[in-house]
């Protein structure tokens, strides 16, 4: 594909105070507009099994708004049908408004020609009936998620429901105790949205722009990933998207901006807090090594003997830079920092800050410090935090 002329050049840091804003990080929150703000905001939220202090889907509001109630923040994802859950980045919550955009995606599941689970005959349908005369369930009270006690090993009643979901037949419209709970979705989802009228090309021109907005600026690989879409999708729409080319200092490819984003500079505070490593604003790895020169993996799947930087190490955000990490626990009402690592002396009142709201909003009274990469800077962490819990 031929990139058109660029309509300007950002600097590097330009481009990420631009990426932190459209992230929701760096300026005031909207809070009146709360949580579901910040959902239609960003257009996805990750959702993933691993809960620590929080399960991601919780601590990316939180790192936007600060320690909002944990309670409020399910309710605002799943009340009065705001939300549903569908494959995007990953198995995401996504606003309701959305569905339409996803129209492509549930064709071409509908045309899979094979699945690695068989699909037993009458299954599919006995599915859609209980659903249709019961109400949502779970897929336990459809008849069972597994036929053996193996996570993978789904039950018939499990693959008709998760491959109605796919087709977009049935909604996740709610996790309760982890576990999907699903609805018909002429009966969760909007008559005014519940339309598979928009043509391949225009879901996918929508969703680039979706992304390109959430991003504020991405390379075609950043706009790709941001729902998982394919480079070529993104190539075939890309132009007729609104997103205007650019060039930034040191990427070394070519980028595109959310126009609205190129009008005002930058400015606002900026969010101290800890990120689930699941967070839209550094999801995607070799982007977050472009804008903020930190690589970053999540070790909860690596030996433990392996890792460098524990199980579910959260990097910390503070003034526009990501300064260090912590692998959190909680001990009781004790927030444990089993390991902490820091870009330096600097960062040691930052950490500090940003342990000390966790602690809070997880309803801990303490902190507790283990290991520091740097020793030298573990003494002026933990004088910090004792200071200001005293």
């Amino acid at each position: 594909m031929t990139t058109p002329r660029p309509a300007t050049t950002l600097s590097a840091d330009e481009a990420r105070r631009i990426a932190l804003r459209a992230q929701g990080l760096l300026g005031t929150p909207d809070r009146r507009a709360g949580v579901r703000g910040i959902l239609r905001h960003l257009g996805a939220v990750q959702l993933d099994t691993i809960s620590v202090l929080a399960r991601s889907h919780e601590l990316v509001p939180y790192a936007r708004l600060g320690p909002v109630g944990r309670t409020t923040v399910e309710d605002a994802y799943w009340k009065d049908t705001h939300a549903f859950e569908y494959w995007s980045h990953a198995a995401c919550i996504l606003p309701v408004e959305e569905w339409p955009h996803f129209a492509f995606r549930r064709r071409a599941y509908r045309n899979r020609p094979q699945w690695g689970h068989d699909l037993p005959d009458g299954t599919y349908d006995q599915v859609i009936k209980q659903l249709r005369e019961e109400g949502p369930l779970t897929a336990t009270e459809l008849g069972g998620a597994k036929k053996t006690s193996e996570w993978w090993d789904w039950s018939g009643t499990k693959v008709a429901v998760e491959r109605a979901l796919m087709y977009g037949e049935v909604v996740c419209v709610e996790r309760r105790g982890w576990k999907r709970v699903y609805d018909l979705a002429e009966r969760a989802i909007p008559s005014g949205l519940l339309h598979d009228d928009l043509d391949d090309r225009e879901c996918l021109r929508r969703l680039v722009r979706l992304a390109g907005e959430a991003l504020g600026v991405g390379t075609r690989a950043d706009i790709a990933d941001y729902h998982r879409l394919r480079g070529d999708q993104v190539d075939a729409v890309i132009a007729d998207s609104g997103l205007v080319p650019v060039t930034v200092a040191g990427w070394g490819k070519p980028a595109w901006a959310d126009p609205a984003a190129l009008e005002t500079p930058p400015r606002g505070r900026h969010r101290t807090t800890l990120l689930s490593p699941f967070d839209s604003l550094i999801w995607e790895r070799a982007r977050t090594e472009r804008i903020f020169g930190f690589t970053h993996r999540l070790e909860a799947y690596v030996p433990k003997q392996k890792r460098v930087h524990g199980y579910f190490a959260m990097p910390v955000l503070a003034g526009g830079r990501l300064v260090g990490r912590v692998d959190p626990a909680r001990e009781g009402s004790t927030l444990v920092a089993k390991q902490v690592s820091l870009a330096g002396p600097k960062a040691v009142p930052s950490v500090a800050q940003a342990l000390l709201e966790a602690a809070s909003w997880v309803n801990c009274t303490n902190v507790r410090v283990e290991r520091v990469d740097a020793p030298d800077l573990r003494a002026p962490l933990i004088a910090e935090l004792t200071r200001a819990l005293s």
